[in-house]
């Protein structure tokens, strides 16, 4: 193995031997771009020294350069002219999707001499081990074993002007733009953030479209004999960059994001008025691109995304309960009746990471024209008040039970890796459930909303179809009963729980505890019987404050709210004398309510083995982790179901097919890392900005009245225990879960979700404020901040200064 070759004997495939700069290097020297001459001493080098000191890691951190790596060092250096040179780190983690390592090892400018050349080799080789390289190897969860290091050798470029060029906007992900920062000097004052540069953004042509002029505070020059000086930049103000040299930089930029397939981060320099590449890496942390203008249909479909996918998914995800659990259920229902494309394909990955998701385009299937016929048929034949009778749900409960019933630790591999396929396979027959009976349900809902317009009740809709049983409802109710105990005995507070109180909550846990806590779309979230602790919150957030005499909202209002709003619709003028019609009317109200329950209660059911899914595939990370495979069994997460099987037998399975899958992991839990401040979406391509003189934030008002309050951040489940009564909740997302928290809350904002969400609707039938659709929210408002919710006009204002100081004042709300 070679210790020392020049940078085109290097290609993308050589980062064991050239590390990332290198190899990227020598590919740009390969594609005739305008690259310093150079050579690379390569990690065979690094790695003779690490064996000759006798061992690796901090204790060789600066290890003699071994006698023939020296030699091979200055024969190059001669090769290349004995002239200066710019000695760089390239370290072979530097291949990583998303590990950028950027300033983690050490460059050295302008080194001019043998002696200085070797030196400069040492100390990036020391570099390796430095303080800020550790901590991010640490951060990204690269381990320190086989990480080694190569030096890139390149003759010094006397930059006139240097910098940094991205080949995609940085802050909003635009492909089609070219971001390119530049100032006077060499480019180390622009990489370490020494100087305040120009600021070009150019088309792909290379036309200006704004500029920003820099001061260029400092400059940073070589220095005869070796070494750079950083001098004042007052003497080096200019016009800037000529538009031919814009224009050429934006077309090497597209040429060398074109090679390497994916938008990229160069340094350059221009001297004596030609440009050079010195450096190119894949842009890291990078937003998705633009989506663009979306119609209302789209955005009102991804408004519903947005708020089930609030965390980005894993490869396991991707590949179970994604595409076979709720969002492949409703993708086969709309196809069912002649849509395609409305729930597929809406996520999109990069390096085997979710990176972005894409609003989807529903369009017409060959069957749309034979659809209303289908539908009108299955209304008249499958009655959603019956649906618990039919074989199919039996067949499902039968199958959910026996697969939970399995002790699953105790399987060997063969079987245990099948677990998850049989698990999505007992949810399939619900896609049938629900072609045949939600006609049923919409014709219910539709017949009533008219017989409501007729009567001139319209606005009576809402609180007469939320009389229905469901078993959120019946959740939500022994939730409440769990708090009243907690509130009455003070349980939560006992250490240990009292063993009553303890089985009343295992017993809840075992009827509910499949529902998820965060998202219904994805398998890697955990249920609540996964994180009791979120259950545990919600009941102290219920108990606090408890009032024997009074029984819980969540326990006893809504159905008795609706049945005497039933009540005073039948008393209507064209009702009431009118036995046969009162009675049509009670029957159709029904009718609505049993629809609504069942699209409620066939997710409920839905969801059951949901637990076994996520138990059996921690299991199997479990064993891969015990194996060696993996360093935790979570990271079986990192990896998809079909990777997992195709693993084989587990005790058989060859050190070559276990390396494979631990870097595979190792790189898509970079790519993860990179990507965790990113958004899947930018929210105002899906809420577009509403504004209101002195408002704070804006978005859809779905809830009337308003509220005063001090605002409480919420982001998570774990987190339900910090709302207080009387808070207003600002939330990134809700689902059912986080139903109870809207009886303590004065009002919710949600950065996601529009009119018909769940937050919208829980927080109308409990009579608070809402603002949904707000995007920023939850960057905006800060704990303690006392606001004015207004939720008939979607504003969030700060209090006025007479309830500045003061808790909930609710006023417009349904008593």
């Amino acid at each position: 193995m070679a210790l020392v070759a020049p940078l085109e004997a290097f290609g993308r495939d050589d980062l064991d031997l050239a590390g990332g700069k290198g190899a990227n290097l020598g590919e740009l020297v390969r594609g005739g771009f305008p690259v310093p001459a150079g050579f690379v001493v390569t990690t065979a080098a690094h790695e003779m020294a690490v064996r000759r000191a006798g061992a690796g890691g901090p204790a060789s951190a600066i290890p003699d350069m071994p006698r023939e790596v020296r030699e091979a060092v200055v024969a190059a250096y001669a090769a290349l002219g004995r002239g200066p040179v710019a000695v760089r780190s390239s370290a072979t983690a530097e291949d990583l999707p998303g590990a950028a390592f950027a300033g983690q090892q050490d460059t050295c400018l302008n080194v001019v001499g043998e002696q200085a050349l070797v030196d400069a080799v040492c100390r990036c080789w020391a570099s390796l081990w430095n303080e800020r390289a550790v901590a991010y190897r640490r951060r990204l969860g690269v381990p320190d074993d086989g990480v080694s290091i190569a030096v890139v050798v390149q003759s010094m470029v006397e930059a006139d002007t240097a910098g940094v060029m991205f080949t995609a906007d940085p802050v909003s992900g635009d492909r089609s733009r070219v971001v390119v920062d530049a100032s006077s000097g060499l480019g180390e004052a622009v990489v370490s953030g020494l100087v305040t540069p120009d600021h070009y953004v150019l088309d792909a042509a290379g036309r200006v479209v704004s500029h920003t002029a820099g001061r260029r505070e400092v400059v940073v020059r070589a220095v005869a004999g070796g070494g750079v000086t950083r001098e004042s930049g007052e003497a080096a103000a200019g016009p800037g960059l000529p538009p031919s040299a814009l224009r050429e930089l934006a077309e090497l930029g597209g040429e060398v994001a074109a090679l390497f397939g994916r938008p990229q981060d160069i340094e350059w320099a221009r001297a004596d008025g030609r440009l050079w590449l010195l450096q190119a890496r894949p842009m890291t942390a990078l937003p998705p691109p633009p989506v663009g203008r979306l119609n209302p249909l789209r955005r009102r479909i991804a408004s519903v995304l947005v708020e089930y996918v609030p965390v980005r998914p894993y490869p396991i995800d991707m590949s179970t309960w994604l595409p076979y659990g709720p969002a492949g259920l409703m993708a086969k229902v709309t196809e069912s009746f002649g849509i395609r494309g409305a729930f597929a394909d809406f996520l999109q990955e990069e390096d085997g990471v979710v990176y972005r998701l894409v609003p989807p385009r529903p369009r017409p299937a060959p069957g749309l024209l034979a659809a209303p016929f289908r539908v009108a048929v299955r209304a008249r034949r499958f009655d959603p008040a019956r649906w618990t009778e039919d074989p199919r749900f039996l067949r499902l409960l039968t199958a959910a039970r026996e697969l939970s019933g399995r002790d699953l630790s105790a399987l060997p591999w063969r079987e245990l890796i099948r677990v998850p396929r049989e698990a999505l396979d007992v949810v399939q027959p619900v896609a049938g459930l629900r072609i045949d009976y939600l006609p049923g349900t919409g014709f219910a809902l539709l017949r009533l909303l008219l017989s409501l317009r007729w009567l001139g009740e319209a606005d009576r809709f809402g609180e007469l179809i939320s009389g229905a049983r469901t078993r959120t409802g019946d959740a939500n109710r022994a939730l409440a009963e769990l708090a009243e105990e907690a509130g009455r005995t003070g349980a939560l507070d006992a250490d240990p729980m009292p063993e009553e109180f303890a089985a009343r909550l295992r017993a809840f846990l075992a009827e509910y505890g499949h529902r998820e806590t965060a998202s219904p779309l994805l398998v890697t979230t955990p249920t609540w019987s996964d994180a009791p602790e979120t259950v545990l919150g919600m009941i102290r957030v219920l108990a606090e404050g408890h009032d024997p005499s009074a029984r819980s909202g969540l326990a006893s209002t809504s159905g008795s709210e609706s049945d005497a709003a039933l009540e005073r619709l039948l008393a209507h003028p064209r009702l009431r004398g009118d036995r046969a019609r009162r009675d049509r009317m009670a029957r159709r109200v029904r009718a609505a309510r049993a629809g609504i329950a069942f699209r409620e209660d066939s997710h409920f059911y839905f969801t059951l083995p949901l637990p076994v899914l996520r138990t059996s595939l921690l299991e199997i990370g479990r064993r891969l982790r015990e194996a060696g495979v993996l360093d935790k069994e979570e990271d079986v997460f990192h990896l998809r179901l079909e990777e997992l099987e195709a693993i084989g037998d587990l005790t058989t399975a060859g050190p070559e097919r276990t390396e494979a899958l631990r870097a595979e992991v190792l790189r898509r839990a970079a790519k993860r890392e990179e990507l965790a401040g990113v958004r899947l979406i930018d929210p105002a391509a899906i809420f577009p900005a509403r504004s209101e003189e002195g408002a704070l934030v804006s978005g859809t008002p779905a809830g009337g009245g308003r509220a005063t309050g001090p605002v409480k951040v919420i982001r998570r489940p774990a987190d339900f225990g910090r709302l207080s009564r009387g808070d207003v909740l600002v939330c990134p997302y809700t689902n059912p879960s986080w139903t109870p928290l809207f009886q303590r809350a004065a009002a919710v904002v949600v950065d996601t979700g529009g009119i018909a969400s769940h937050a919208a609707i829980v927080a109308r039938e409990y009579g608070i404020p809402a603002v949904m659709g707000t995007g920023r929210g939850t960057s905006i408002l800060d704990d303690g901040q006392v606001v004015t919710v207004d939720g008939g006009t979607g504003h969030v204002f700060p209090a006025p200064a007479d309830d500045a100081g003061g808790r909930a004042d609710v006023h417009g709300a349904r008593a």
